[in-house]
């Protein structure tokens, strides 16, 4: 049976998810759920996701969602497939752990913010709350202080290889930089450098182009 990824390009989750699987070179449908019209608010959805949040995923009778649950499974169900993401010795793999938790319980938080701010607000006319963009600024350039730290002494957050510890930054990072607080990478060059790498990622440029498409455009 496919692989079955239910969210929208337009979605960071969605996204994460997307980028995951072609790193790992897997064959997907990408089923689209329309956000504008709360399909994912729909009985059909609910079924899959009960939080009523995308992406939902399916892997023969497998189901499951929380898009960072859904990466990891991906990286360990295929792991002799495509990209090695989780580490391939034990050595490596609970340092990578480490910078996932970060990236989840410290970096998701603040960009977040700055995502739904400065980038969705603007996009279904609601007014951006300047207040809540100061304090996540400050609380990201805080994260980023930590990250410039790490990244001068390690090519990539979980040592020397690539793996999900830099994959889920991907999508948040994509939307700031689109917004006057892309300053926050372009000041650190140690995190700017780490972006110019894994940015440029064939998997990622795959799932960012599905995006840019999805984005309405402004007139």
């Amino acid at each position: 049976m496919a692989i079955k990824l239910h969210g929208s390009w337009m979605s960071t989750a969605t996204l994460r998810v997307g980028a995951t699987l072609y790193e790992k070179g897997l064959d997907f449908e990408l089923v689209p759920v329309d956000l504008s019209a709360h399909e994912h608010k729909q009985e059909n959805f609910l079924s899959l996701n009960p939080f009523g949040q995308v992406p939902a995923f399916e892997d023969g009778d497998l189901k499951l969602f929380e898009s960072r649950a859904i990466t990891k499974y991906i990286a360990y169900k295929y792991k002799e497939q495509g990209t090695e993401l989780v580490g391939a010795n034990f050595s490596e793999m609970p340092i990578i752990g480490v910078w996932m938790e970060v990236e989840a319980h410290h970096f998701a938080g603040p960009s977040t913010k700055l995502v739904w701010e400065l980038c969705i607000k603007p996009m279904i006319g609601i007014p951006v709350d300047e207040t809540v963009v100061e304090e996540a600024t400050g609380k990201l350039n805080g994260v980023l202080d930590v990250y410039e730290a790490r990244l001068a002494k390690n090519k990539y957050l979980g040592g020397d290889e690539f793996s999900l510890a830099d994959l889920h930054h991907l999508p948040n990072i994509r939307y700031i930089l689109m917004t006057p607080k892309a300053s926050l990478f372009t000041s650190h060059p140690h995190v700017s450098r780490w972006w110019s790498d894994i940015s440029s990622r064939p998997a990622w440029t795959k799932a960012a182009a599905l995006s840019d498409a999805a984005i309405p455009k402004q007139a």
